[in-house]
């Protein structure tokens, strides 16, 4: 809310002591006062101290103005206005005219308002300094010369001004150091990153495939193989396997060895950023391969995924038509070597229980052969019965020789006979048990033999076992084998691309601007911590 100031009429009076201790922001300045003073009076600056009174032409201006009825109030608010813009009127009327001889409307609101302030600040000039009233009608004064020293406040703005013009020209020039840097190690590196990638770099084909390396569906497994034998994680070892081969120098080397994969990229029309020199080495040859052939293994979905580019589309269905055929080869050579080692096993093994059997098959006949026989139990089981009978008779000759000679007289003839009985029945089981004696000790005995045919039969039935076992052994591990085979199946076929998939324009200009960005922020900063460190 703006409260109207209170003032009573009053005369201002300067003087030379008013004009020289005054603030010096209330000195109209020298155009306007000059402008003021040839409205006034139609002569120069110079002139105008000599005669201040205004012409007989302003005259008819302020008849006019005195004809308009104004107020009291209005009059003194124009001059207030008046000497606001610095405008030296003679009188109120003066006033008047010359606002709007200037183009300022003296009743207009906002000027009105910009009239009221505190009082601090029209006191903040000069403490010292005579209050300025509200000014009367008075004579015309001639207006003061602006003086040629400047006051403190002026030389304090004057000196703030041309320190920070000098901070502006400190400002732009550093400004346009960093624009010229920025231009000279960002810009224009980008602009030729941009200029190579849109017109000179030799456009790259890609031909995208998919394969998946499965595992033979045979049922039979059990435990945690079986539970995994239908899932990508079978076949992790063999996929990644496959991954490194393809990604190896090996599957370069041959793939150039079939349809020359150096001489696709030695063309002459190819970019010389991208293009192989004729007489390239593998190694730098194999950096091409890594750079145009990208595998990758999807352990979520167990999918191999290949990517292969070259200049030509063809080529690189090409290219990858051979890949795919490479690492179907090496999954065929994995898979079968896997089983080849396992069936290895159980063949060596069943062939080692076949010669084990055969071994003890012949101790046993070679121990029949020796004893002549086929069953020595049976042979000593003879002898002892023959033994036992030619005792028996033994006993009996030797009855009928003792009832004989209980006679008297005895028969000499059957006497003489039964003695002949009973030495041919003793000499008889003398041999009967010299061959019993035979028999049952020493080496090549009829009991030792016996031992050793019961011995290599019991071999025998325990190499038959063992050969059954081996039997069983090779048939499980033939089936094992049968459910180890891995084999490759395409999902996604290598087809030609119609538009070129390299360079990506503007992803690579892009990369290269921050690229060249971050190298100039991080040498800059380096720098800067440098001089730091230095200036320190």
């Amino acid at each position: 809310m703006t409260t109207r100031p209170k003032a009573s009429k009053f005369r201002n009076r300067r003087n030379a002591a008013d004009t020289d201790q005054g603030n010096p922001d209330d000195l109209p300045p020298p155009d306007l006062a000059e402008a003021a003073a040839n409205h006034r009076d139609g002569t120069t600056g110079e002139a105008a101290g000599e005669d201040a009174a205004p012409p007989p032409s302003d005259d008819a201006e302020i008849e006019a103005i005195k004809a308009e009825g104004l107020t009291g109030r209005q009059l003194r608010m124009a001059r207030r206005v008046a000497q606001k813009h610095n405008l030296q009127a003679a009188s109120d009327l003066d006033a008047v005219r010359l606002l709007r001889q200037n183009g300022i409307d003296p009743f207009k609101r906002s000027n009105m308002l910009e009239l009221v302030v505190p009082r601090a600040e029209e006191e903040e000039g000069n403490d010292t300094a005579p209050r300025v009233q509200l000014p009367q009608t008075v004579p015309g004064v001639a207006p003061p010369l602006p003086s040629v020293e400047l006051s403190p406040a002026e030389r304090r703005e004057h000196e703030i001004g041309k320190i920070q013009r000098d901070m502006m020209r400190r400002r732009r020039r550093k400004l346009l150091y960093l624009l010229g840097r920025l231009s000279f190690f960002v810009l224009l590196p980008t602009l030729l990153a941009g200029l190579y990638y849109f017109h000179y770099a030799t456009p790259i084909y890609s031909s995208k495939s998919e394969f998946l390396i499965l595992k033979a569906d045979n049922s039979g497994g059990s435990g945690l193989g079986g539970l995994l034998s239908g899932t990508q994680f079978a076949t992790t070892q063999d996929s990644i396997a496959v991954q490194s081969y393809l990604q190896s120098k090996d599957a370069m080397l041959r793939l150039d060895r079939d349809i020359g994969f150096k001489d696709q990229f030695n063309q002459d029309w190819i970019d010389p950023l991208q293009r192989l020199s004729p007489d390239a080495t593998n190694e730098e040859a194999y950096k091409t391969y890594r750079k145009y052939v990208k595998i990758g293994y999807d352990p979520t979905e167990g999918v191999v995924r290949m990517e292969v580019s070259s200049p030509d589309p063809l080529v690189s269905t090409e290219f990858s038509t051979h890949l795919i055929s490479y690492a179907e080869a090496r999954v065929n050579s994995l898979s079968q070597q896997k089983r080849g080692d396992q069936m290895k096993d159980a063949v060596d093994g069943f062939e080692a229980a076949q010669e084990e059997r055969r071994k003890a098959q012949e101790a046993l006949v070679e121990l029949q052969q020796q004893g002549a026989l086929l069953d020595p139990e049976g042979v000593i089981s003879s002898l002892r019965g023959q033994i036992n009978n030619v005792e028996v008779q033994l006993q009996e000759k030797q009855l009928q020789l003792a009832a004989l000679m209980d006679n008297a007289r005895p028969n000499q003839a059957k006497v003489d006979g039964t003695n002949g009985d009973i030495r041919r029945l003793e000499n008889l089981l003398a041999s009967l048990n010299a061959r019993m004696i035979d028999a049952s000790k020493g080496e090549n005995s009829l009991a030792q033999l016996s031992v050793n045919i019961q011995m290599a039969q019991a071999d025998l039935a325990a190499r038959d076992l063992m050969l059954q076992s081996a039997l069983q052994q090779v048939e499980q591990t033939r089936m094992e084998a049968n459910r180890q085979v891995r084999y490759l199946t395409v999902s996604v076929d290598p087809v030609p691309s119609e538009s070129p998939s390299y360079p990506r324009g503007f992803e690579n200009t892009l990369l290269a601007f921050l690229i060249f960005s971050g190298i100039y922020l991080m040498v800059s900063l380096t720098a800067s911590i440098l001089r730091e460190q230095v200036a320190s």
